[in-house]
C-alpha cells in the first residue's frame, strides 16, 4: 500500500510540474510573439484617417486579403487614440497601434485607395506597399497549445492511469515487463504434451519436484540446483519444455527474453534484471524463464573497443550477481535456453548459477515417432498411416520441422479435397521441406532436362553401388525450391561416428552428377554447385578438423571454445599449402572414383536417366525393378571378431564379471 502510495505521489509531483512547464511555455511564446496591437477597423474609419493625414504607412498583405495601416507619432497625441493605446497596450509599455480590416479583392482596394488620394492634398499622399505573410501567429499559438496537450495526454495521463503507452515508457524506464503465470492465469501445457526427450524431461522433473516436496531432496542435506540451462538447435523444444515446467509446477513462472533487458539507455538493463529478481523473490517460490540468454549473457571483453563502456556487459554483471551473489535468492530457480552456447560468458556457466545444462538435440527414430503422433492428433488421417515409415524418412528433421510436416500434409490434402489425409500427403509435406515448393510453372528446354535427368541419375548410381553410401529413397527432376531442378533423396543411418571411408564415398556420390555430365555430354555444366559447396567443406573438415590426412597428421585446427571472430590461422603458410593440395588430392582421387564407376554401369546409368526423363520421379523400388536390388559387401572376413579372441581366466574374470566395491 506505501508502494503504491509513493508511486502516486511521485506520479502527482511529475504532473504538476509538467502543468506548470506548459504554462510557462505558453506565457512565454504568447508575451513575445505579439509585438503589436491589431485594431480591426472599418473602410470608412480608413478613409477619415487618411483625409485626417493620421496614416504613417499602409500595407497590402495580398495572400491573406488584409490591410495594415500604422500610424505618425503625431497621431498618437489624440484623445481617441491614446485611449485606444491604454485599453490594448496597458500591459506592455512602448507598444504601437495597428489597425486592419479585409478587402474583397486586390483591385477593389486599388480602386478605392485611389479614390481617397484624389480627395487629398498632393503632398500628403502616402500610397501603399504590397507583400505576402505567412499563417497569422494565432495559428501557430493554437497548433502550439493542441500539441503541448497532446503531449500531456499520452505521457501522463496515461502513465498515470496504469495504461501502456509512451509515458508507461517514459515513467517506468526500469520496471521489466515480463509475462507473470500463477493461479489465474496457469499454462495448459504439460510434460505429457511434450514428446520425446525423455532424459531433459528428468531433469526439469526434478524441478518441479523439489517445489512440491523439498523435504525429499533436502533430507540427506542436498541443495536443488539454482540454474537448469536448456541447450540445442532451433525448433528442438527448448521453450515447449520451460512451458512444460511452468504447466506441471504450482508455483509463479515468470517468463521473458533475453533482449528485454537490452536498451539503449544506460544502467536501464542492471535495473531491470534487480526489478526481475525482487519481483521473484515476492513470489518465492517460483520459476523464472530467459528465453534466448544470449542476447544478454555473451562473453565479456569480447570484439570491445579500448575505453567504451558496454551496457550489455553492466547488465550481465547484474545478472551474475543476482544469481549468486552476497544476497540469497532462496525458492527461485532459473531456467534459460540458448542455441549459441559458445558466446555465453564462462562465469554464467559455472556451477552455482547455471548448475546444469541439458542439451536437447534433434531427435532420434523413436522421438521422432512420438513426435508425429503428438502432432497428428488433431489430423484426420487415413487408416493405414505409418507413422514408423515417416520417422525413418526423417533423419534430422527437429522437431518444429515435423509439426510443419503433419500441417503440410493436412493443407495440401484440403487443396486436394480429400476427406483424410494419406500417406502420398506426407510425403509430399517431406519433399516440399526439404527440396522447396514445386515449380510447376517453371519451364525448362529439352535439353536442359535430359542433362538434369543424367545428373541425378549419376547420383543415385554413384550412391546405388557404393558400401558406405546412404539408402536411396527417391530421385525426381520436378523443379523445386529457388533454383533445384532434380534432387535426390537418401535415407541416412542413425549415426555419430563416420569413418574415412564412409566420408570419401559420400563425397564419391556427391560427384556422381557431374562424372555423369562429363561421361555422356563430354561437357560439365553449372548444375553442381551445391554439390561442390558440400564436398569442399566436407574434405577440408577430414584434412583440418579430424586429422585423417597422413600429410598433415592427427591434428585438428578446429576450436570449439572459439566466440569471436579471428583473422589469424593456426598454422604456417606452408601447412596451408600442403592443406589445399591434400583437399585436391581427396577430390580428385573421388571424383575418378565417380567416373570410373558410371562407366563400368553405363547401362543402368541410361536405364534410369530415360526413366525420369519419362516418369520424372521414381521411388527406391522402381530402382530395383530397373536394375536390381543393392547388394552390400560382405564385412572383411581376415579380421576374427571380438568374440573370437581368446582370453585368459583373469581377463575374462576383469572383462566380463560385476565389479565389487571398494569401501
Amino acid at each position: 500500500m506505501k508502494q503504491k502510495e509513493k508511486k502516486f505521489s511521485q506520479y502527482n509531483a511529475a504532473q504538476s510540474i509538467f502543468v506548470l512547464a506548459i504554462l510557462a511555455i505558453l506565457g512565454l511564446f504568447f508575451y513575445y510573439s505579439r509585438d503589436q496591437n491589431v485594431i480591426p477597423i472599418s473602410e470608412k474609419r480608413f478613409e477619415k484617417m487618411m483625409l485626417d493625414q493620421d496614416v504613417k504607412s499602409v500595407t497590402l498583405i495580398t495572400n491573406q486579403h488584409l490591410v495594415e495601416v500604422a500610424l505618425r507619432e503625431g497621431a498618437l497625441a489624440k484623445e481617441h487614440y491614446q485611449k485606444e493605446l491604454k485599453a490594448r497596450a496597458a500591459w506592455k509599455s512602448n507598444s504601437r497601434l495597428v489597425y486592419t480590416f479585409r478587402i474583397p479583392s486586390v483591385k477593389i482596394f486599388d480602386k478605392n485607395f485611389k479614390e481617397i488620394e484624389s480627395k487629398m492634398d498632393p503632398q500628403a499622399r502616402i500610397g501603399y506597399m504590397s507583400e505576402e505573410r505567412s499563417e497569422p501567429a494565432s495559428f501557430i499559438n493554437w497548433s502550439l497549445l493542441l500539441t503541448l496537450f497532446l503531449i500531456y495526454w499520452f505521457f501522463i495521463r496515461k502513465a498515470g492511469n496504469g495504461m501502456a503507452g509512451p509515458g508507461a515508457q517514459l515513467f517506468n524506464m526500469n520496471t521489466l515487463k515480463a509475462t507473470i503465470f500463477d493461479k489465474d492465469n496457469q499454462i495448459k501445457v504439460t510434460f505429457q504434451d511434450v514428446a520425446g526427450m525423455k532424459e531433459a524431461k528428468e531433469e526439469v522433473k526434478e524441478i518441479v519436484d523439489f517445489l512440491k516436496t523439498p523435504e525429499k531432496f533436502t533430507l540427506l542435506g542436498g541443495k536443488i540446483p539454482k540454474g537448469i540451462l536448456l541447450v540445442g538447435p532451433p525448433g528442438t523444444g527448448k521453450t515447449l519444455l520451460a512451458k512444460a515446467v511452468a504447466g506441471e509446477a504450482n508455483v509463479p513462472f515468470i517468463s521473458l527474453s533475453g533482449s528485454d533487458f537490452v536498451e539503449m539507455f544506460v544502467g536501464i538493463g542492471a535495473a531491470r534484471v534487480r526489478d526481475l529478481f525482487k519481483k521473484a523473490k515476492e513470489k518465492a517460490p517460483c520459476i523464472i524463464f530467459i528465453d534466448e540468454i544470449d542476447a544478454v549473457g555473451r562473453a565479456r571483453g569480447k570484439a570491445n573497443m579500448p575505453g567504451v563502456n558496454d551496457e550489455r556487459e553492466n547488465t550481465l554483471n547484474s545478472l551474475l550477481v543476482e544469481m549468486d551473489g552476497f544476497s540469497t535468492n532462496s525458492g527461485v530457480i532459473i531456467i534459460a535456453a540458448t542455441n549459441r552456447p559458445e558466446v555465453l560468458d564462462i562465469a554464467l556457466l559455472r556451477p552455482g548459477r547455471f548448475d546444469r545444462q541439458v542439451s536437447i538435440d534433434n531427435p532420434d527414430i523413436v522421438d521422432r515417432e512420438a513426435i508425429i503422433k503428438c502432432h497428428s492428433k488433431g489430423l484426420k488421417l487415413e487408416r493405414h498411416i505409418r507413422i514408423r515409415q515417416l520417422a525413418e524418412q526423417t533423419p534430422g528433421f527437429s522437431g518444429a520441422d515435423l509439426a510443419n510436416m503433419c500441417n503440410e500434409a493436412a493443407l495440401i490434402a484440403a487443396r486436394k479435397n480429400r476427406r483424410f489425409v494419406t500417406m502420398t500427403d506426407f510425403h509430399s509435406a517431406v519433399d516440399r521441406i526439404v527440396g522447396g515448393l514445386e515449380k510447376k510453372n517453371k519451364l525448362i528446354s529439352p535439353e536442359e532436362k535430359k542433362l538434369v535427368a543424367y545428373h541425378e541419375a549419376g547420383h543415385a548410381i554413384a550412391g546405388w553401388f557404393l558400401e558406405h553410401a546412404h539408402p536411396l529413397v527417391k530421385v525426381s527432376i520436378v523443379p523445386r525450391g529457388i533454383a533445384a531442378l532434380g534432387y535426390a533423396q537418401y535415407l541416412p543411418k542413425e549415426q555419430f561416428i563416420y569413418q574415412e571411408d564412409q566420408l570419401l564415398d559420400e563425397i564419391t556420390m556427391a560427384l556422381g552428377g557431374r562424372a555423369a555430365e562429363e561421361i555422356i555430354f563430354g561437357k560439365i555444366s553449372t548444375g553442381a554447385l551445391n554439390d561442390l559447396e558440400r564436398i569442399t567443406k566436407l574434405a577440408y573438415s577430414i584434412v583440418t578438423v579430424y586429422g585423417m590426412n597422413p600429410r598433415v597428421g592427427h591434428l585438428s585446427f578446429h576450436n570449439s571454445k572459439q566466440t569471436d571472430y579471428t583473422f589469424t590461422k593456426p598454422y604456417s603458410e606452408k601447412t596451408s599449402y600442403t592443406i589445399d593440395e591434400e583437399v585436391k588430392a581427396i577430390i580428385d582421387l573421388a571424383y575418378g572414383r565417380a567416373k570410373a564407376l558410371l562407366k563400368e554401369k553405363i547401362h543402368e546409368l541410361t536405364l534410369l536417366a530415360k526413366a525420369l526423363l519419362v516418369r520424372e520421379t521414381i521411388f527406391k523400388s522402381d530402382v530395383e525393378r530397373l536394375i536390381g536390388k543393392r547388394l552390400i559387401p560382405e564385412p572383411n572376413k581376415d579380421t576374427p571378431p571380438i568374440e573370437d579372441i581368446p582370453l585368459t581366466t583373469e581377463q575374462e574374470e576383469i572383462a566380463y564379471k560385476e565389479p565389487t566395491e571398494e569401501i
